[in-house]
């Protein structure tokens, strides 16, 4: 089985959400879990944009060591520098460094045009591989941009030094069917792309999240982001425990793997949700307290009979004790004779 890298932005891109503000205590409590879930990288913040989120940065990376800790960065040398300063304790200093690349993005934002981006792209991955071993590069909504703009900034990056790159569905634009053929026409087209890591970092805009992870992975992404109960900017991130679990059970069909202990699934999913103040709404899959509550008479009386009759996904197999069945005007003899 291929093993996919599970990189957990929700101390980062989650904590963007409207609302959250989590204390360094509160952050190092979030982090130290990430570690015993088993992610990958665990993205600590954004050191240049505030001294709280630098200091959180700082003790995140010299205290995780199972972990990968990673800050963000634009592609400027300040923020670099700042950055290095936070991590360079880590067991594995890592960077992301990020710019846009679609043309709306580039026009009305960066006010660039694209050989410019293409340089500065190229500084910055260059700058940065003075500090850290490992780099990853992000084409900030590279799904609306160029295709083929795309494969030539990812060659002149690679070229650079970058170590991983990501390609992101930063406004959650894409399809499944779309978000995958972007995968294999890089996988096709870039130069030297096997010798990096490829990674997808999808937003929940339209729902799709978690399926254009998936579809990115079958593409060749060797490398999925997303946060804890899907938290994040407007409709959220792609949730990981969904990603997760979703490998898992249908391995017969996807043939992949992670590092995940799918044990600490539930303790993580509560544990953010207590410390950001973000409710999980109860119908959400894997870890929302309906997930596995049953009212129907008809699959209640096939629970008590055989579990499997209306459940694909153990309680126990994310680390929640059995549910009880859920007693409404839908559990009365009528419904339970029906389904004998």
């Amino acid at each position: 089985m291929r093993r996919i890298d599970i990189f957990d932005t929700t101390l980062r891109d989650g904590e963007q959400s409207a609302g959250i503000n989590l204390n360094t205590a509160e952050k190092m409590e979030i982090a130290r879990q990430l570690e015993r879930f088993g992610a990958t990288v665990i993205e600590a913040g954004f050191p240049a944009s505030s001294p709280g989120d630098f200091e959180a940065v700082q003790r995140i990376a010299n205290t995780v060591k199972n972990s990968t800790v990673t800050g963000l960065a634009r592609a400027m040398k300040s923020d670099i520098d700042t950055s290095w300063e936070a991590l360079k304790g880590g067991e594995q200093p890592h960077l992301h460094v990020f710019l846009a690349t679609s043309p709306i993005h580039m026009d009305y934002k960066l006010k660039k045009t694209p050989d410019q981006v293409v340089d500065i792209a190229v500084e910055a991955v260059k700058y940065a591989k003075k500090y850290f071993p490992l780099v990853q590069w992000s084409a900030e909504d590279a799904f609306r941009s160029d295709p083929e703009f795309l494969v030539r900034i990812i060659n002149q990056v690679i070229k650079a030094g970058a170590t991983t790159i990501n390609i992101p569905d930063t406004v959650g634009y894409a399809t499944p069917q779309e978000y995958g053929a972007l995968f294999k026409f890089l996988k096709e087209n870039v130069i030297g792309i096997d010798r990096v890591k490829l990674s997808a970092h999808c937003h929940n805009d339209l729902g799709m999240a978690v399926a254009n992870s998936i579809a990115a992975i079958e593409n060749g992404a060797d490398q999925v982001e997303g946060t804890i109960n899907g938290i994040g900017e407007r409709a959220g991130n792609a949730a990981l425990e969904e990603i997760a679990v979703a490998l898992h059970i249908r391995k017969d069909i996807y043939g992949f793997e992670t590092n995940i202990n799918l044990q600490e699934i539930k303790r993580t999913s509560q544990l953010v949700s207590q410390l950001t103040g973000v409710v999980i709404q109860p119908n959400k899959a894997v870890v929302g307290k309906n997930a596995f509550a049953h009212e129907s008479g008809i699959h209640q009386d096939g629970m008590l009979k055989n579990r499997e009759t209306y459940e694909i996904i153990t309680p126990e197999l994310i680390g929640e004790t059995t549910a009880p069945l859920a007693l409404g005007k839908h559990s009365d003899a009528m419904h339970s004779r029906i389904g004998q």
